[in-house]
């Protein structure tokens, strides 16, 4: 932007701005287990909303925990890896299908070369011993 003073061009340069990327928040599991006994020492009609509102909770996170605890899963209440869950057998299934895969092309490859032989064999007339004819060769 230019502004004109006294004959002279000046170039005003806003002020940069820099953007705080928000963060996913992560509750330890003592703070989570405390603040669901403060809950339940609850006796009024607005004290859990003013609790939640106090330590910026959603009502959601709440329920989520409180179900959490009842089924007794502490490592339920510590923070837990987003994303798709891997199972182990399942990454060596995977693993052992790739394996099988490759060994498959392997063999095809093998098969196609010993019938490759068994023709150039045939047009020079060579003959094949019995054991090469038994083993493939």
């Amino acid at each position: 932007m230019t502004q004109r003073q006294n004959g002279q061009s000046e170039v005003v340069v806003p002020a940069t701005e820099v953007i705080v990327k928000a963060k996913r928040r992560q509750y330890p599991s003592d703070y989570k287990l405390k603040l669901l006994k403060e809950i339940d020492l609850c006796q009024g009609n607005g004290d859990i909303g003013a609790i939640l509102r106090r330590e910026g909770v959603y009502s959601s996170m709440l329920s989520k925990w409180k179900s959490q605890r009842e089924n007794g899963s502490l490592q339920g209440l510590s923070a837990q890896k987003r994303g798709p869950k891997i199972e182990p057998l399942a990454d060596e299934l995977a693993c052992a299908q790739r394996e099988n895969a490759r060994l498959r092309e392997h063999l095809r490859r093998a098969e196609l070369i010993i019938e490759v032989q068994k023709k150039v064999s045939e047009l020079l007339g060579l003959p094949m011993e019995p054991r090469q004819m038994e083993a493939g060769l």
